[in-house]
């Protein structure tokens, strides 16, 4: 009961907070006492609207094409799936047709790309069956899942959380959502990066080891899925660094492409 008090208060927030104004204010003045000061919520306009969508959470998936799987020392065939989570003002909005500066950030001198679709969740749910997971998809779009690979791997051997590789300012650029009502649910299709115009990562959607329904299924095993949500679906072969200076072109077949370079 009080976990489903607590949805439905999320969700009026949520609802409120989107329309803009003192709405949000009004709720956590009536529900938790008036705040010492605003915390910007993240959004992600919505292409071909003037609407903007509010992100709850973003979740990854790690090692999810056999090829990076191997790269990184795992074996695809084994390994159950994984994930792990970016703080919501990681986010970078890449508008289509831009090539917007990217902060290469502090403390790591090995800065990696990784190309992948992002899924956007408009309804939510726990223990989804796959055959309804799609249901809650709302939108696609492509990002990067940018990552201090050192501070990763340093974390990773000392047996310790390696979030400060992968959870930081910047670190998951993204396009505006395309909704499904107009380019569908990607299942298979082209995905590749370039730097500075040589193609590094090349790969197709039909090799992902988890689609997207399963990944949706399975997160909603471990966590309540709620509008909101975005869900980067893992990178394909061929990780690699970027030094400042470098451009960076993503493509999903499908979707607009995606430009940034790093300062």
């Amino acid at each position: 009961m009080i976990r489903n008090k607590r949805r439905e208060l999320l969700q009026a927030a949520a609802v409120l907070a989107a329309a803009g104004g003192a709405g949000g204010t009004q709720v956590a003045d009536a529900q938790t006492g008036r705040t010492p000061f605003a915390v910007a919520q993240t959004y992600i306009p919505i292409a071909g609207t003037d609407e903007l969508f509010p992100v709850r959470r973003i979740y990854c998936i790690g090692r999810n094409y056999a090829a990076h799987a191997r790269e990184m020392g795992s074996d695809p065939n084994r390994e159950p799936p994984f994930f792990f989570q970016k703080p919501t003002d990681a986010i970078q909005l890449v508008p289509p047709g831009e090539t917007v500066d990217h902060p290469y950030p502090s403390l790591t001198k090995n800065y990696h790309y990784e190309i992948e679709l992002v899924a956007a969740l408009a309804k939510g749910g726990r223990n989804v069956t796959p055959d309804k997971a799609l249901d809650l998809v709302y939108a696609y779009t492509v990002g990067l899942d940018m990552t201090r690979r050192d501070l990763q791997r340093a974390m990773g051997d000392e047996k310790k959380p390696w979030e400060i590789g992968k959870s930081f300012d910047h670190s998951a650029p993204l396009g505006p959502l395309q909704p499904v009502a107009r380019v569908g649910h990607f299942k298979e299709g082209a995905i590749w990066l370039k730097v500075n115009g040589q193609v590094k990562q090349s790969a197709n959607l039909n090799q992902m080891i988890w689609s997207v329904a399963e990944q949706v299924s399975k997160l909603s095993e471990a966590f309540e899925l709620m509008p909101g949500d975005v869900i980067y679906s893992g990178t394909p072969e061929n990780v690699g660094p970027v030094v400042k200076g470098d451009v960076l072109l993503c493509k999903l077949e499908g979707l607009p492409d995606m430009s940034i370079r790093i300062v």
